[in-house]
Formats: structure tokens, sequence, C-alpha cells
């Protein structure tokens, strides 16, 4: 299921109507955008269609999630994010042909949970309502662990594939176990595939470790795409959505409090 960005089509409509409309030697002018601007006739005419198609679009069906998918609050785990990430890790060892051992992606950019039930075009919009293209790069097994430690501190764990964290102690002497999703131990000389969105590997939500990423790939495959891909995929197999098993990250309580207080560190 391949649907073409709906702001896209909208800006496309836009600024094919200004460009009709301007004669040489028009200068620009800067009108603020308010209520009191009445519709423009011949914009709405264009966009009428369009409007119409991507309407259409967004109310088709994809596939059932029973228990639905949702974002961490209080200190649960992100498994809309486990899920997210478990699908860009398919996404990139098919595109590559290898095995990707990490992914990695951000909880703020996970707009709204997967409500129970039929699930719609619209919905995976409305959780990934931008743009963010999924990157493979590489890191050691040790750059794996700093990117881990990085994201717990940020927010507690950003949702991951592929390994599991366990944080011990106090926020003042905190220890932390990361390891592969099996138990076993990370190799820190080892080099790994890792993917990740163009957003985080640029320098997005402060996890300075992926920017240090080697031999970046750019797959040219949006997430929200792939998401919606994985979806259909699941409904043409007559498969529900469920949610992935939690467990990736295991963080005390105190310590959950500290991090949102940004009162700790490794």
């Amino acid at each position: 299921m391949k649907l073409k960005s709906p702001s896209a089509l909208f800006l496309f409509a836009l600024l094919s109507c200004h460009l009709a409309a301007q004669q040489p030697g028009d200068k620009a002018e800067v009108i603020p955008i308010t209520a009191s601007i009445p519709e423009d006739a011949e914009v709405l005419k264009v966009i009428a269609p369009l409007a119409a198609e991507i309407k259409a679009s967004f109310d088709l069906p994809l596939v059932q999630a029973p228990q639905g998918l949702f974002r961490s609050r209080r200190g649960e785990e992100n498994l809309l994010g486990y899920w997210v990430s478990d699908v860009m890790r398919k996404a990139a060892e098919a595109v590559i042909g290898t095995p990707v051992r990490f992914v990695i992606t951000n909880a703020g950019g996970l707009r709204a949970n997967l409500r129970p039930g039929q699930l719609k075009v619209a919905d995976i919009y409305e959780v990934m309502p931008f743009e963010n293209e999924l990157v493979v790069i590489e890191l050691t097994g040790a750059e794996v662990i700093q990117v881990v430690k990085e994201s717990i501190v940020r927010r507690g764990g950003e949702p991951c594939s592929g390994v599991k964290a366990v944080v011990g102690g106090t926020p003042e002497a905190a220890t932390c176990t990361i390891t592969w999703e099996d138990g076993s131990p990370i190799d820190p000389g080892a080099v790994v595939k890792v993917a990740t969105s163009d957003y985080l590997y640029g320098g997005g939500d402060l996890i300075p470790t992926l920017k240090q990423g080697r031999k970046p790939f750019t797959t040219g495959l949006t997430i929200r795409q792939i998401l919606l891909d994985q979806c259909a995929g699941l409904a043409k197999e007559k498969k529900d959505l469920l949610p992935p098993a939690p467990g990736r990250y295991t963080i005390p309580v105190p310590i959950q409090e500290a991090i949102r207080d940004r009162k700790f560190n490794f």
C-alpha cells in the first residue's frame, strides 16, 4: 500500500495556484494568517479532488489491533515504540540483506497511541506524522551500550529492538547491565549494523553517540510507510496486530523519578 504524502499534495496544489496567479514584476507581500482571510474559491477548486482522495485513503481499513499499542506512561514500557523499532529492524534487514543487531527510535516522534479495534490508514499517520527515513549505520558494541545509556538518561530508555537493559542500585549509585535480546553479552569491539531514523542520526533528541555511526546508508523508506506496509501484510495474512512482549528496559521507580526530574546520570 503506497500512499502519497497529503502535505506534499496540498503544498503542490497551493504553489501551483500561486504561481499561476503571479504576474511579472509582482512584489512579495507579508500577509498574516488569521481567521479573517476568506477562502480562495480557485484554490478550493484545485484541492477539492485531492482532499477527497486523501480522505478516502485515510479511511481505508488496515488491520485489527484487539489490544491496541500504547506509549509509555508513568514508567510503563513503550510497547508501541517496541513495535515500531521491530518493524524498522525487519525493513532494514530486508534492504541490506544482513542482520541488524540493534534499532533505536525516539518516543517523542510517536504522536498518538493505537487504540484497540480496527486500525485505519489515518491512525498510522497520527502515530507518525513526519517524513523520517530509515537509516542504517555501523557502531561498535561499546557504542551500542553507550547509546542505550544515553537514551535512559534522556527519557528512561528510548524504544529499541535487539537489546535488554537492567538498571539497578540507587539514583546516586546506579548500575546498568546491557545485553543482546537473548541475554548474551555485547562484545564492545564488535562492529554491528544499527538502524535508526535520519532524525536521530542527525543529532535529534540528544543521543550524541548515534552521530558517530559509520557508513551511513539511507534506505529511501519512510518509517511511516514501513508501518503501513507491516499492517497491510498482517491483514493479508489474516493476523491481528499484537503488542510485543515487555522487558526490554527494567528500571526501578526511584531511578525513573530521578530521570524525570533530570537528576540522573551514569
